[in-house]
């Protein structure tokens, strides 16, 4: 389970020293539903700090609580974010199965850097209850995994909201897939790759059209991460007090933490996103409700509808190969594509799948659909993955 999940016995810490000696006292409804269905929870897996909100300078898989995540396929390379310790254990063989969150790309990132499967349910398909929140709008827990029969198998165990019939989707070379050709990470072997990939699509049959959903601008980012903060103050105001009464019980009080603890939890970097969303206030203001309807209008009305109003499926590379991590200069993340961003605002599903290698390490595919089009997306994914196994593995380190 990633570490900002409540789990019984886990610390669910979001990677925080204020939340050390406030451990979980209650599994998550999400964590019951597992344990329901026979899983055995092995343990909680690092994170970046706070699910990657609390600086703009972060360096992904660093908390002040687990240190820094290596990649499993080159220890000095960085394992994504934030839910890189479910990426990282999954890829290196430490449990079959793990549990991450999205609000935007940290699934995808992960499961893209260390070549394993991962989806981002449509938001609200899966319960955010006992999940230290970022944001009520695009936070959505989901499976990671290193194939889609298994993603599927972890997604309908986590699911409460009905996604489709996997046994009536329809088969792979019968939908209708998107290229968003506009999406391209930048990085030439990985986009020369997922071209190689969408060539073997239309070699089977598939029908294939080439789309052009408008990248997100400055002012689509910045909305972005007015709407996450104002929501992330309003969340964690609401949530810390549910951890017990000792410890900071609000944003304000945790930046205050932080300030009186700042050789553990500064060492690195600082918290401006957290002082930025107190600045802001919260989900109350103008700020907040312009950003979002501008947001969503980006997202579904210009991004989303036009594009799955012609496929089933829409397909775009996610990341370039994972970058060195460097805890000095703070995070420098390599080549990525936009590919995250009008999913994660829309509240829409995503799924990612490896797609091969680019020098020499992982790189993912990511595929978009409607919401409750879960299972199509891993139909497909199952189709795509098929001619890297049963080779996917990490080579031995040391």
């Amino acid at each position: 389970m990633k570490d900002n999940i409540e789990t019984v016995r886990l610390p669910g810490s979001a990677g925080a020293t204020s939340l050390r000696e406030r451990p979980a006292l209650r599994d998550a409804p999400l964590v019951a539903q597992l344990r329901d269905a026979g899983a055995v929870i092995l343990g909680a897996s690092n994170l970046s700090e706070w699910a990657n909100i609390r600086s703009s300078r972060s360096t992904g898989g660093w908390s002040a609580m687990g240190g820094l995540t290596a990649n499993p396929w080159a220890l000095d390379r960085n394992a994504g974010g934030s839910s890189s310790g479910s990426g990282a254990a999954v890829a290196a063989g430490l449990a079959p199965l793990a549990v991450g969150t999205e609000t935007d790309g940290s699934i995808t990132c992960p499961a893209s850097l260390n070549g394993v499967v991962g989806l981002k349910p449509s938001v609200g398909s899966i319960p955010t209850d006992g999940v230290v929140p970022i944001s009520a709008s695009q936070d959505s827990p989901g499976p990671m995994s290193r194939t889609v029969t298994d993603c599927l198998m972890l997604y309908m165990a986590l699911a409460t909201r009905s996604s489709g019939d996997w046994e009536q989707t329809p088969p792979w070379t019968a939908l209708r897939v998107g290229v968003a050709s506009t999406w391209s990470t930048g990085h030439p072997a990985t986009d020369e790759l997922f071209d190689h990939r969408v060539d073997e699509l239309r070699r089977a049959g598939v029908s294939v059209v080439e789309l052009e959903p408008p990248p997100p601008d400055k002012q689509v980012e910045l909305d972005e991460m007015t709407v996450l903060l104002c929501e992330l103050k309003d969340g964690l105001d609401a949530y810390l007090p549910t951890r017990g009464s000792q410890g900071p019980q609000s944003l304000a009080e945790v930046v205050a933490y932080e300030l009186d603890n700042s050789e553990i939890e500064m060492a690195w970097f600082g918290h401006d996103l957290f002082e930025r969303a107190l600045t802001l206030g919260g989900t109350s203001s103008d700020a907040y409700r312009d950003s979002r309807d501008r947001n969503l209008h980006w997202a579904v009305k210009r991004c989303l509808e036009p594009a799955l109003g012609e496929v089933d499926v829409l397909i775009a590379p996610t990341y370039g190969p994972a970058w060195k991590s460097d805890l000095v200069l703070g995070g420098h993340p390599g080549a990525a594509a936009p590919t995250t961003t009008a999913p994660a605002i829309a509240g829409w599903p995503i799924a990612t799948v490896p797609m091969g290698l680019a020098q020499g390490l992982p790189v993912g595919m990511g595929l978009l659909g409607r919401p409750g089009s879960e299972m199509v997306l891993l139909a497909l994914g199952a189709a795509l993955e098929r001619p890297l196994r049963p080779s996917w593995l990490p080579p031995k380190q040391g």
